[in-house]
């Protein structure tokens, strides 16, 4: 009996020992702990206690998509947005400011593509005489003047051909926001051939072998906050 309490004793303080090493190496819970990490979230937080956190106590390695809510307040000033566009203080600056102001996330670089993309197209639709294409572009007043002049042009039995070789600048030269309705003014440079043949096929007016450089000034309009996100032309000259 007495052997079986020693060899009992022994176990036990091996038993002891052993938790004792585990509790060492492995540590113990103290009702801090982080849950498991899930790979997947996009804020999860990253190892170490001296993560940074952002105005909100968020983790700022959270993964931002450009122009969402979690954006806010991260954007650029609007003097760092727009710089390349407009001088600040200026007016048309000023007039940026005032459509953004009405619709948020305005961004004058694409409109400026989206102008460029519609003077090719208003030019090219009203040489080949297309009215529908015009139509969905043009203001009423400025689709009855196109309109008018393609009729002229096809009582006469004449043709016209117009082609884009570059358009060499687009610069927005005024901004005016009236209440709801916007105008913004576009100079454009661009270099086409163009071309008017008479019935015969004789050519009446331009060159369909040389280039022309053609100045012009348009000016687009839309309706901020309208559910149509189309500006349409609302006026057109020619600049020397």
């Amino acid at each position: 009996m007495q052997n079986l309490d020693m060899t009992t004793l022994v176990f036990l303080a091996l038993a002891v020992f052993v938790a004792w090493k585990l509790r060492s190496v492995l540590g113990q819970k103290t009702g801090h702990e982080q849950p498991p990490t899930d790979p997947f979230r996009r804020d999860r937080p990253q190892a170490g206690a001296d993560q940074a956190t952002g105005a909100e106590g968020r983790p700022d390695n959270v993964i931002r998509l450009p122009g969402a809510a979690n954006d806010a307040g991260q954007e650029l000033p609007a003097a760092e947005r727009w710089k390349d566009i407009a001088a600040p203080g200026s007016p048309v600056f000023a007039g940026i400011e005032a459509i953004d102001r009405q619709e948020p996330g305005f961004d004058p670089r694409n409109f400026l593509g989206g102008a460029k993309a519609a003077y090719e197209t208003i030019v090219t639709a009203f040489a080949r005489g297309d009215r529908k294409a015009l139509k969905g572009l043009l203001a009423k007043e400025v689709y009855e003047g196109f309109e008018a002049a393609i009729s002229e042009r096809e009582k006469r039995g004449e043709t016209a051909e117009s082609n884009f070789v570059s358009i060499d600048k687009a610069e927005i030269v005024a901004v005016d926001v009236k209440g709801k309705t916007a105008q913004v003014t576009i100079a454009f440079v661009s270099q086409l051939i163009s071309v008017v043949r008479d019935a015969q096929g004789a050519v009446v007016d331009g060159s369909a072998d040389s280039v022309s450089e053609v100045n012009d000034v348009w000016t687009f309009s839309r309706q901020l906050g309208s559910r149509d996100p189309n500006w349409l032309l609302v006026a057109t000259e020619s600049a020397a």
